[in-house]
């Protein structure tokens, strides 16, 4: 820690978090390549408050500790621009997408998209989701081995496209399937992330080069996605409560409807934010159940004690310890080791420190949920400590909190509920990997090295 002292002008030097002494592009190099290595040799050394500096973003302090979350979650929004912290991913959603807004525009934005996401419309959508599971598990082959995060995917992909945004399939749904998975897979491997992560880098060199790659994807993606706004414009449907018709027929203060490139930068938000990270934490669900008996025999008997193919899934949705299995799978290996960052706008006082005008605050998912204080052998994956303990917000952070928490958090539990619920009561799986998989980078998120090797065996 830097301590206040006196200097000879007899002005108070701010006291500010400790920093490592590695040279930022090293801080860097371990913060893509292996970050839980960075994260745990740095909390170790500098405690659950310390400053990082990594090239191209701003000083940023790093906290794990319920009571700094606390703080900067129920701080005043107005004291930070917190969009302008995630411009890493703006080649990914655009510059009008939800989680790049700060201020009235992002209040209105998320007040407008909320709905989908909650209470009846939300449960509406239950039944499909069932559906969609047992659609693309049935391509599953006794005795042949899968891999999860495929097809965790392509489930979570369809449900996005069908219930939330309204399409019906054929060729055009075909297309912007495939094409948002290849976009999505230039960024599959550690490496290739350091493209998002290094604007010099962000240069189109041809269509063989990485960035090259991408671009055109996009532009196709693009491409898909306006000529289904306009087909769209032309035949409003009021009755339609997905979330295209909702957004095409808003209007802000002025009765201006959003634009064509608006609704396509929302759009892409959803497709980016609203299944590549379920389909990772099905993925990990599916791998911890199969890996522990013990877990998945609790599960089974969970689900064999109602009639889950006749079940309201309203009713599935409560089981208490498949409850438990999401949540805890969501702990130990969290999709995005961050939440949302803040920039502060002002100098502010922060749980002691000065910290000045442009400093990023950053929530540690990975390291608050990894605190043997709160989480007794953080390591072990422990569904019942969900059932024996209630967490508050500030320390099970896995969708972010405050105004910027995501606003699929309802949505995403609901349905990984159902798909798991729905995979359970109707396969008996087998774990290929028999060694304990750790998370790999990918792009902004984390994954299960390898994407969890499974195998169908004959159902008893």
């Amino acid at each position: 820690m830097i301590t206040i002292k006196e200097n000879n002008n007899n002005q108070t030097i701010p006291k500010l978090p400790a920093k490592p002494s590695v040279p930022r592009w090293l801080q860097t190099f371990r913060g893509i390549t292996n970050p839980v290595y960075y994260l745990k040799k740095t909390q170790q050394e500098y405690g659950d408050i310390f400053i990082s500096e990594f090239n191209n973003f701003p000083p940023q302090v790093i906290i794990s500790n319920p009571q700094a979350i606390q703080e900067l979650f129920t701080a005043d929004a107005q004291l930070f621009d917190a969009g302008k912290g995630n411009y890493l991913i703006q080649p990914l959603v655009g510059a009008n997408s939800l989680i790049l807004l700060d201020g009235d525009r992002h209040l209105q934005q998320r007040k407008l998209l909320m709905p989908p996401f909650h209470g009846e419309r939300m449960r509406a959508y239950g039944q499909l989701i069932c559906e969609i599971t047992k659609q693309v598990t049935s391509k599953w082959t006794v005795g042949q081995p899968f891999i999860a995060r495929p097809s965790m995917q392509d489930i979570s992909l369809q449900v996005i496209l069908r219930s939330v945004f309204g399409l019906e399939e054929g060729e055009r749904y075909q297309q912007i399937k495939q094409v948002l998975t290849e976009m999505l897979d230039t960024f599959n491997q550690p490496l290739s992330a350091v493209f998002l992560f290094f604007k010099s880098l962000q240069r189109d060199l041809g269509a063989w080069t990485p960035w090259g790659r991408f671009l055109r994807r996009r532009q196709l993606l693009d491409e898909l996605i306006y000529q289904e706004i306009n087909e769209r414009r032309n035949q409003v449907d009021a009755e339609s409560e997905d979330i295209l018709s909702l957004l095409l027929s808003a209007r802000d203060e002025n009765g201006q409807p959003m634009t064509d490139v608006e609704l396509r930068d929302e759009l892409m938000t959803m497709l980016f934010a609203g299944h590549e990270t379920t389909a990772i934490a099905l993925s990990w669900a599916l791998y911890w159940v199969n890996y522990l008996p013990e877990v998945r025999e609790k599960l089974l008997q969970e689900l064999n004690s109602i009639d889950i193919a006749n079940a309201d899934p309203a009713i599935i949705t409560q089981l208490p310890y498949l409850n438990a299995v999401c949540s805890e799978t969501l702990r130990i290996y969290p999709v995005a080791f961050f939440a949302f960052p803040r920039i502060l706008k002002a100098p502010m006082k922060f749980q002691g420190y000065d910290l000045p005008k442009g400093m990023m605050i950053s929530p540690c998912v990975y390291l608050t949920h990894h605190r043997p204080d709160i989480y007794p052998e953080p390591e072990q994956f422990k569904p019942e400590r969900f059932l024996e303990s209630q967490f508050s917000p500030y320390e099970f952070v896995p969708f972010g909190g405050g105004n910027r928490r995501c606003l699929g958090m309802a949505f995403a539990l609901f349905e990984m509920k159902l798909v798991l619920a729905t995979i359970f009561s109707n396969y008996s799986l087998e774990l290929l990997d028999k060694v304990p998989l750790k998370p790999v980078r990918r792009g902004v998120v984390f994954a299960p090295n390898g994407g969890v090797n499974l195998m169908v065996k004959e159902k008893r």
